[in-house]
């Protein structure tokens, strides 16, 4: 899912998913984790963390329409 919605590549979200740095409603996710509509991904990457609900699903998408299957929930750049 994050491959497709974020321009991820799935080895990318493997090595977060293995640093702990991605959660599914707050919990460490595992990179076979299932997403469900209403799910929260929070990516924390360096010094920002992201945080989208996942609105939508589909078999397979185009990069234009991936946009419309989460909503932005917040954004935070952390200090030290």
């Amino acid at each position: 899912y994050l491959a497709e919605q974020f321009d991820f590549t799935r080895s990318r979200i493997k090595k977060l998913c293995d640093d702990g740095c991605l959660l599914v409603n707050d919990k460490p996710a595992k990179p076979s984790k299932e997403i469900k509509i209403g799910d929260l991904i929070t990516v924390n990457f360096g010094k920002k963390s992201l945080v989208v609900r996942v609105t939508s699903l589909k078999e397979s998408t185009k990069k234009v329409d991936s946009e419309l299957m989460y909503e932005f929930v917040s954004e935070e750049t952390r200090t030290a």
